[in-house]
C-alpha cells in the first residue's frame, strides 16, 4: 500500500492543484479556448492515471477531503463516480455539503464528468427531498447549461424551495443563463425582494431574458463595494443608453477607491469617447496594465502583437503587489490580481496610434474588440479570443439575440 500511495499520491495532488489553477485561469486575459483545452487535457490525464488503482486512489482522495478544500473535493469526487460505488459517492456528496469551498469543488466534478456518469445523479439530487440536494443539483445544471424542465419549475414555485436561499438565488440565475422566458413572472416576484443578493439575480436574469426596464436596480450594485459590483458593472454598461453611461461612470469616478471600477465601466461600454482618458491611466503604475486591457478590448488592438506594450518592464516593486509578469502559474502561487500577466503598455506609442486611427471610431458608439456590436464578430471573438474576451462575447450574445442563452466561456473542453 505504502509503494502505491509513493505513486499515486503526487497524481491526486496534480489533479487538485490543476482543477484550482483552471478555476483561475479561466478568468485570466493569457488563456483561450486552445490553452483551456489543453490543461482540461492533463486534468483528464491524472484521472485516467488514477483510476488504474481505483481504490488506492479513493484512499488517498477521502483522506484529503478533510481538509474541505475545492481541490480536494473536485478529486475525490471525480474518483467517487467514476468508480459508481454508491458509499463513496455518498461520501463524498456528504463532505461537499460541509463548506462552500468543498460545495464548489463537488459541484465542479459534476459538471467536468461526462453525462453518463453524472446525468442519474443530477436527477436523483433534483427530486430529493433534501433541499441541498436540489441546490447541488441546480448549480451543476447552471455549470454544464443544462435544462432541468419541469424540476425547475417546481423549484421556483414551492414555498420551502424559495425560502432556501442558496437554492432560490441560483435558480433565479439559472433561469436568465437558460433564456427560461416561461419563468419570468417567477423572476418579476423575486424582483420586489428586500433581500440584496436576490433582487440583484432577479434583476439580472430580467436583463437576459429582455427585460432592460429594471437596470436602475443595478446602480446600487455598481455604484457601492459588494461581491456584486463587479458582476453589475459587466452587464449594466452593457445596455445603458449613452448619457446615462456617462453619468454613471462620472457617479464611480467622484471616489478615488473606484477608479479601477471607471477602467472596467470604460472597457464594457465600449465608447471611444474614453480613450485619451484610458492613455492618461497608463501613465500611472498601479492602473497601466488594466488601462491598457481596456484600450485593446475597445479597439481591437493587441498591445504585444502590434509592439504597443513596454520592451523593458518598469521597476514597480514599491507601488504594485509583488507578482512579476513573466511569473509561473504552474510554480504552485496563483495569487493573481486582474493585472497579472496583462502586458505594460507604452502610452506614447499607444497615443500616436491611436492619434492616426480615431476617425474610424465614433464617440457615442460601442465597440467591442474594434468593432461595432454584431453576432458574426462575436461569435469569432467567443471562438478565438483570450478568455476575458470570450466571457465578455458571450454576454453581449445573450443580450443581443432573444433565443441565445448564456454560453459558458468556462466550459470544459470536448476531450472525452
Amino acid at each position: 500500500m505504502k509503494a502505491y500511495r509513493e505513486i499515486y499520491e503526487p497524481v491526486a495532488d496534480d489533479a487538485s492543484f490543476l482543477w484550482v489553477l483552471r478555476s483561475i485561469v479561466v478568468n485570466q486575459a493569457d488563456y483561450d479556448s486552445a490553452d483551456l483545452l489543453a490543461l482540461d487535457e492533463r486534468i483528464d490525464a491524472t484521472f485516467n492515471a488514477l483510476m488504474t488503482a481505483p481504490e488506492e486512489s479513493w484512499d488517498i482522495c477521502a483522506n484529503a477531503m478533510s481538509i474541505q478544500q475545492s481541490g480536494e473535493l473536485f478529486a475525490a469526487a471525480n474518483i467517487a463516480f467514476r468508480s459508481l460505488d454508491v458509499r463513496k459517492i455518498q461520501e463524498v456528496v456528504e463532505a461537499g455539503m460541509q463548506s462552500q469551498e468543498a460545495f464548489t469543488g463537488l459541484a465542479g466534478a459534476l459538471a467536468w464528468l461526462p453525462g453518463r456518469l453524472c446525468h442519474s445523479w443530477i436527477k436523483k439530487f433534483l427530486t430529493s427531498k433534501d433541499l441541498d440536494h436540489k441546490h447541488l443539483a441546480v448549480t451543476v445544471c447552471s455549470l454544464r447549461r443544462e435544462d432541468p424542465r419541469e424540476y425547475l419549475t417546481a423549484i421556483v414555485q414551492r414555498d420551502d424551495c424559495i425560502a432556501h436561499k442558496p437554492l432560490y438565488i441560483r435558480s433565479l440565475r439559472l433561469i436568465g443563463e437558460l433564456k427560461r422566458t416561461d419563468l419570468a413572472p417567477v423572476v418579476r416576484v423575486a424582483l420586489q425582494s428586500k433581500d440584496p443578493m436576490i433582487l440583484f439575480w432577479a434583476t439580472w436574469s430580467s436583463i437576459i431574458l429582455g427585460d432592460k426596464s429594471v437596470i436602475n436596480n443595478l446602480k446600487t450594485f455598481v455604484l457601492s463595494e459588494s461581491p456584486y459590483q463587479a458582476r453589475a458593472i459587466d452587464l449594466a454598461f452593457r445596455i445603458l443608453p449613452v448619457d446615462e453611461a456617462r453619468e454613471w461612470i462620472n457617479l464611480l469616478a467622484k471616489s478615488p477607491k473606484q477608479i479601477r471600477q471607471v477602467i472596467k465601466a470604460s472597457a464594457t461600454f465600449g465608447d471611444p469617447h474614453a480613450i485619451n482618458w484610458l492613455i492618461t491611466q497608463m501613465r500611472v503604475p498601479a492602473l497601466m496594465r488594466l488601462a491598457g486591457e481596456a484600450f485593446s478590448t475597445i479597439t481591437g488592438i493587441a498591445l504585444e502583437e502590434h509592439k504597443l506594450a513596454l520592451e523593458e518592464l518598469p521597476q514597480l516593486d514599491d507601488q504594485l503587489p509583488a507578482t512579476a509578469a513573466n511569473e509561473d502559474l504552474e510554480d504552485g502561487d496563483l495569487n493573481l490580481s486582474d493585472d497579472d500577466r496583462l502586458p505594460f503598455p507604452n502610452a506614447d506609442k499607444i497615443a500616436a496610434v491611436w492619434q492616426r486611427y480615431q476617425q474610424r471610431f465614433i464617440p457615442g458608439r460601442r465597440y467591442f474588440m474594434g468593432q461595432q456590436l454584431n453576432s458574426e464578430h462575436l461569435f469569432t471573438i467567443y471562438a478565438s479570443g483570450n478568455q476575458r474576451q470570450r466571457r465578455a462575447a458571450a454576454l453581449e450574445l445573450a443580450l443581443l439575440q432573444s433565443e441565445q442563452y448564456l454560453l459558458n466561456y468556462a466550459a470544459k473542453g470536448l476531450t472525452e
